[in-house]
């Protein structure tokens, strides 16, 4: 779980640097990262 949030939180700082910069295209992969982070730690916490 540790692992997942550290994770979730730097796709999430990543995602902010490419917003800022303008690179849509690996903005909106890296939402998608961390979507894919996010669900996955619901899981875990559900389980």
């Amino acid at each position: 779980m540790k692992e997942l949030t550290y994770r979730y939180e730097k796709s999430k700082k990543e995602a902010l640097k490419l917003m800022k910069a303008g690179k849509i295209n690996a903005y909106f992969n890296t939402l998608l990262e961390m979507k894919k982070y996010k669900r996955l730690m619901i899981a875990i916490v559900s389980n």
